[in-house]
């Protein structure tokens, strides 16, 4: 399948919908989040190989989007997997679930989709009915979770200003999602609402998602917004300009403690100081149970290249050292409340998230604030 289809869907006038992963035909589609936003562009591949490599990449990045390309990178090991028994073709799907799962280590939502995947592998007898059930089930957990953003945005609306100034930090919508988005899909849902506010997306350095990935999008979907260096977000609170903070989540601990995209901490002990409401939003897949605190999850240390430069241009002097954590963790102390497609979480996270998370499992809502 030939780069370059459309990426994006008008469902009205002011309101596009951005397809950042399509299947068809046995491969899967990336638009490539690295030439944005100069080149809309989208990658095709049937090899799981090239989807770890695409992770790696960032060419496709956000929490939600990747636990959608991991099960998508799990079918496509199954059809390629050939094995003299339903016991070797199982092993040998394990082994590349592993891979696929470890591709990004802070984000829980690759390990996630994989182990669902292969649950549902492990339900069928001869192996084209595990191949027909693997799809129907990437296909469905990418479903779920465009319908969880679309609901976890209902939820979270309320709790955004009339009036005021929303920041929001790194990329956090369709195109790191299934669709519509996390804290970018609150703001958006809170703005279809009818709700009037400023918007400013912070560069999200040495990346600069916010500035090449959150610009675009709300570029396409028309809500008005300024991007400022990340630096700058001190200031904006302490003039009244940013009234509250929406992020999303990569991982989120037990007890409340998330891990999100570097710079996220500093700016929930902006907030704290300046006494502001600091807002995470996130499906109830990226919240792990399993881990205690955020001193359980893995940070991942990215290139130094991504810091001493920016693609081929280098910006720092030769022969300098330089550290490229990519994520931090926020205590669960400053985190207001957490939204998911379940409701509003409030603290102690340790009941609500708990909560939430048996209720996402089961399929149903349950009594949280919204």
């Amino acid at each position: 399948m030939a780069e370059g289809a459309s990426t994006i869907r008008h469902v009205s006038e002011n309101m596009p919908e951005i397809n950042a992963i399509s299947y068809a035909n046995g491969q899967l589609g990336l638009l490539d989040q690295t030439s944005l936003p100069a080149e809309s562009r989208v990658v095709w591949t049937n090899d799981y190989r090239e989807v770890i490599r695409s992770v790696q990449a960032l060419r496709v990045r956000g929490a939600p989007a990747l636990g959608v390309v991991a099960a998508y990178a799990v079918v496509m090991a199954a059809e390629h997997i050939e094995a003299p028994s339903r016991d070797e073709f199982l092993s040998r799907l394990r082994e590349a679930g592993a891979e696929i799962a470890n591709a990004r280590p802070t984000a829980v939502n690759m390990g996630w989709a994989v182990e669902r995947m292969l649950k549902v592998a492990n339900l069928h007898g001869d192996l084209p009915a595990v191949r027909a059930a693997l799809l129907v089930e990437a296909q469905t957990l990418q479903q779920e979770d465009e319908d969880a953003n679309r609901t976890m945005g209902g939820h979270g609306a309320g709790l955004l200003p009339e009036g005021g100034g929303v920041l929001t930090h790194c990329n956090t919508g369709a195109l790191a999602t299934a669709g519509y988005g996390t804290a970018l899909g609150v703001i958006r849902a809170a703005w279809e609402g009818g709700k009037r506010f400023n918007v400013f997306a912070t560069e999200t350095r040495p990346v600069m998602q916010g500035a090449r990935l959150t610009t675009w999008e709300l570029v396409q979907l028309g809500i008005p917004a300024t991007l400022i260096v990340d630096s700058a977000a001190g200031l904006l609170m302490r003039s009244g300009e940013i009234t509250c903070v929406i992020t999303g989540a990569d991982r989120i601990a037990a007890n409340g403690d998330t891990a999100n995209k570097i710079g996220t901490y500093a700016l929930a002990v902006l907030a704290r100081e300046h006494g502001l409401p600091f807002y995470i939003a996130a499906p109830t897949s990226t919240v792990d149970l399993s881990i205690a605190s955020g001193e359980g999850i893995p940070i991942e240390e990215r290139d130094a290249s991504e810091v001493t430069g920016f693609r081929e241009v280098r910006t720092a002097a030769e022969g300098i050292s330089a550290r490229n954590p990519a994520f931090d963790v926020t205590p669960c102390q400053y985190i207001h409340a957490v939204v998911t497609e379940q409701g509003v979480s409030r603290p102690p996270y340790s009941e609500s998230l708990d909560l939430a998370v048996r209720a996402g499992m089961g399929g149903r809502s349950v009594g949280l604030d919204d």
